[in-house]
This record gives C-alpha cells, sequence and structure tokens, in this order.
C-alpha cells in the first residue's frame, strides 16, 4: 500500500481555476464594446454613410460638378513621423465625390489652402474611387480662419478649372481651431 500525500495547492493557482471561464467570458466582451464605432467607421470608409461631415454638394470648376466632406467633424491632427520629435505639420483629412458625368473627363483634383500659383503648386491630389477620392491637407502654421480652401481640377485635355470654398464653410472644426490656436503666428 502506497502512502501519498495531496501536494497543497497555492492560493493563486485555487483562484486561477476557479474563475479562469469569467476571465476569458470577460475578454471575449470587451472588443465588443468597440464594435459600434468599428462598424460606423467601416460604414463611412465604404462610403454607405455619406462624404463625411459637412458637405458641400455642387461645387462648379469650369465644366465639372464635385462634392466635397471633411472626414469627420474635429480639429486637424497633428502628423508625426517615426520619430516623434519630428512633425510633418497638422493635417485635415478631406473627401471629395466627381459627378457621374465628369468622372472620364477629369484625370486629376487636388486640394489646398490659399490660391495656387500654378499646377505644380496645386496642392494635395485625391486619390481612391471617383465617387470616395480622400486626401490628406496640410494646415500651414499661418493659416487665417478666413482662408479659403481652393479645388483644382485637371481634364484630360490639359485644361485646369478652380472653385474655392471658404474653410468655414468646409471645416468649422478647423476655423475654431484656428481662432483657438491664435490664427496667424
Amino acid at each position: 500500500m502506497s502512502h501519498t500525500q495531496a501536494v497543497p495547492v497555492s492560493p493563486l493557482k485555487q483562484w486561477w481555476l476557479k474563475w479562469r471561464f469569467h476571465l476569458n467570458i470577460l475578454l471575449i466582451l470587451i472588443p465588443l464594446g468597440f464594435m459600434p464605432k468599428y462598424f460606423s467607421d467601416a460604414k463611412l470608409f465604404r462610403g454607405e454613410a455619406g462624404l463625411g461631415a459637412n458637405v458641400i454638394t455642387g461645387i462648379q470648376a469650369g465644366p465639372y460638378t464635385l462634392d466635397v466632406a471633411e472626414l469627420r467633424d474635429e480639429a486637424p491632427r497633428r502628423d508625426r513621423s517615426s520619430d516623434l520629435t519630428i512633425s510633418a505639420g497638422d493635417f485635415k483629412v478631406f473627401r471629395a465625390a466627381l459627378c457621374k458625368a465628369c468622372v472620364n473627363d477629369v484625370k486629376a483634383v487636388y486640394l489646398r489652402i490659399g490660391k495656387p500659383r500654378s499646377l505644380r503648386a496645386a496642392g494635395t491630389i485625391f486619390f481612391g474611387a471617383p465617387y470616395a477620392m480622400a486626401t490628406n491637407l496640410p494646415i500651414p502654421p499661418r493659416t487665417k480662419p478666413d482662408a479659403q480652401i481652393w479645388i483644382t481640377v485637371e481634364g484630360w485635355d490639359g485644361s485646369m478649372h478652380q472653385a474655392s470654398v471658404p474653410l468655414a464653410k468646409a471645416s468649422p472644426a478647423t476655423v475654431a481651431w484656428l481662432e483657438h490656436k491664435g490664427g496667424k503666428k
């Protein structure tokens, strides 16, 4: 007959054996709290929720018509490179959609704060599908709250057409951010 004695179980192991099921359920439930934001973002990026906030429809740039909106109604975000001490400045995401009739005639669409001097300085180019294009617009440090954003549309025939929209109409959050920041440095 063998005399074996039970090894005492530590309190930590007893606690783990008792609560491991409940902790695993909690690990599944915590990410579910973030799902509504994930689905709303996915819907916005697919274009099912429109272009974004503050949509300006029917902007006429020569023979072309387009809609422009800021992605989110929030202040511009600071862009950081891999080195946290270097910053490329503040950026705001804008989206645009071309009219159905002008999709095949438009080569590129650009966005800029302030009137562009030439096509070489037309601003940031929109990328993506013609009905859901996006760009990161840099906000210059000396931007005034009454500034204009300029949309430049380049056609396949080489023509260049421009339109402007007040920044206050396109992005009220950016204007509030500029006023809070102090406008012109």
